[in-house]
């Protein structure tokens, strides 16, 4: 990523549109006039933060419980350090896997170090996914478990706080309601 700062119209225009786009024809019209931008700013200024990695993309975000995905579990797994790289990229690419990280271990009470999401219809559906996770990592798979979910506490993705590095818009105070 080249660069994270974000000015204080980048910011806005995060704060607008992080709980997803209006409904409207023309969505990227309405963030502007609500924001008292122009449509091209608006739409340049997206497409010049996704080139930077600021925000990694502009997608429908599904639902899965209203789609009947209920079971969901987070799969952990004990995968030899050597390969864990290489195969949690094969593991993050498998359609049905939502969030894939490497993490550290917290020898000698947590021994996992790769993470996947996996949704399923049922717990059933998501024991046969697993059951491919563990044939693909072969060899290297030490051992695994899955922790189902059982309540939704929370559920959003990330929000802009206050916290974000921000930089005046060219023109404007630095000072921010925001």
């Amino acid at each position: 990523m080249t660069g994270t700062m974000i000015d204080q119209d980048d910011r806005r225009i995060i704060a607008a549109t992080q709980g997803g786009l209006p409904l409207v024809p023309a969505p990227y019209a309405a963030v502007a006039a609500d924001l008292g931008l122009d449509e091209a700013e608006v739409i340049a200024r997206l497409q010049a933060m996704l080139a930077r990695g600021i925000i990694r993309r502009i997608a429908i975000a599904p639902n899965h419980y209203a789609l009947g995905l209920r079971a969901n579990g987070m799969t952990v797994w004990d995968v030899d350090d050597a390969a864990a790289e290489r195969l949690g990229a094969r593991v993050g690419a498998l359609d049905f896997v939502s969030h894939c990280y490497l993490r550290p271990r917290a020898l000698p009470v947590w021994p996992y170090n790769l993470f996947a999401m996996v949704h399923g219809a049922t717990r059933e559906e998501v024991e046969g996914k697993r059951t491919r996770i563990r044939m693909l990592l072969g060899g290297a798979l030490k051992r695994d478990d899955v922790l189902y979910s059982t309540r939704i506490l929370k559920k959003t993705g990330l929000r802009l706080g206050a916290a974000a590095p921000v930089r005046p818009a060219k023109g404007k105070s630095d000072v921010s309601a925001v």
